[in-house]
């Protein structure tokens, strides 16, 4: 049995999705129903007792300081590629605390703590057992073993959640394979996932640690964001990208 001893929230993006609403506010400081997206992150976080907390941060980086008066002992990466590369460069610029870590997406509200447990078994991601179509990656799975991924998608399977823990053994190797596709094969756009689902399938062995419905939720569009919080329905006309 493994314990998490850090996370790594990757809120670096520019969310032109979520436009008008994050041309003045970065996607991880939306308000859902009265609460900030990454404050349910690092509230979860807290109820399981992680406190090494790196946020990376890139487009309106300032504004993630004000996360300062209200939680302490945040640490902020600063992602220099993030207008330029795909979201390998976060994790890239946070690879030295990937060891015994929790990887997160900032765009997502967890409604139950369980979500992020810190203990594991086996490295791997968080999913959840599906029966009708989503466009979300889905996930082959053998007795809990990942086997493969359909990026476009399925009607049934496990659907992935961008939350991932990390072994000390498997953090090095993803360390390593970070450093050889950002720096020495220049493959910027690529999400940081092909790395263990794609690239170096055989170097890992993933396991899915499963969720309940409704434990934790994406939100990747201004339409999802409306669907949750009725405030933003106004906005559903006005998306420009």
């Amino acid at each position: 049995m493994y314990k998490i001893e850090r996370a790594i929230i990757m809120a670096a993006g520019v969310g032109s999705r979520m436009r008008p609403i994050t041309l003045d506010t970065p996607k991880a400081l939306v308000e859902v129903n009265g609460k900030r997206m990454i404050e349910t992150i690092i509230d979860a976080l807290h109820e399981n007792g992680i406190d090494d907390i790196y946020i990376v941060t890139g487009y309106l980086k300032e504004k993630f300081h004000m996360l300062n008066s209200k939680y302490q002992n945040l640490k902020f990466i600063e992602n220099p590629y993030y207008d330029s590369c795909n979201n390998i460069s976060s994790l890239y610029v946070a690879r030295e605390y990937v060891e015994n870590s929790i990887i997160l997406d900032a765009d997502q509200i967890i409604k139950s703590k369980d979500a992020l447990s810190p203990f594991f078994e086996k490295s791997g991601y968080n999913a959840e057992k599906i029966s009708e179509f989503t466009n979300e990656w889905i996930l082959d799975v053998d007795d809990n073993k990942i086997i493969g991924c359909k990026r476009e998608g399925a009607d049934k399977g496990w659907r992935l959640y961008s939350a991932s823990r990390w072994n000390a053994e498997d953090g090095k190797k993803l360390k390593k394979f970070l450093e050889i596709e950002f720096e020495d094969k220049q493959n910027h756009d690529i999400y940081w996932d092909d790395i263990p689902i794609f690239l170096y399938p055989d170097e890992f062995d993933l396991n899915i640690h499963r969720i309940n419905s409704g434990d934790m939720m994406e939100i990747d569009s201004i339409e999802e964001l409306a669907e949750i919080d009725k405030k933003y329905a106004k906005y559903t006309g006005e998306i420009h990208d």
